[in-house]
């Protein structure tokens, strides 16, 4: 092959690189910007609810006698919801501090609560909560797969 014919091949292969990554600059710049975009932990459904599932289970296991927690699924579920806020592109250090935060604790708490309440089980009402807890349980919601 001679030379020049080389060098046009050779520039020609160059363009198509060049066209190619052009076509893609825009697929990673959006990647980048979502990416840098993402929404407070606190507003991710899947995590949100996890957490709020988490509490509700605790909170009747604190106050009906009969129903306990199941510690280990529990902390594996925890680990779990970790693992999937990790995959969705949170760092450990922002799970961390999502979890930390007292400010949002009180209001996945209070978010629990009230859930509670509108389930039928009162602050204080032992029978309220063990008969939500039996209903969780009994229909192997996220929150009865917590209980026993």
């Amino acid at each position: 092959m001679s030379r020049t014919k080389n060098q046009i091949l050779t520039k020609a292969g160059a363009s198509a690189v060049a066209f190619a990554l052009s076509m893609f600059a825009p697929l990673v710049a959006d990647a980048q910007m979502v990416a840098s975009e993402k929404r407070p932990l606190s507003q991710v459904v899947e995590i949100r609810e996890g957490l709020i599932a988490t509490g509700i289970a605790y909170e009747i296991s604190q106050v009906c006698p009969d129903i306990h927690p199941r510690l280990i699924r529990g902390a594996f579920y925890l680990a779990d919801l970790e693992q999937r806020a990790r995959r969705m592109g949170y760092s450990k250090d922002e799970v961390d501090a999502f979890v930390g935060d007292d400010v949002q604790k009180r209001e996945l708490e209070r978010e629990a609560r009230q859930r509670l309440v509108d389930l039928g089980a009162k602050p204080g009402d032992v029978e309220g909560h063990c008969t939500v807890g039996r209903i969780e349980m009994a229909a192997g919601s996220q929150i009865g797969r917590l209980l026993r």
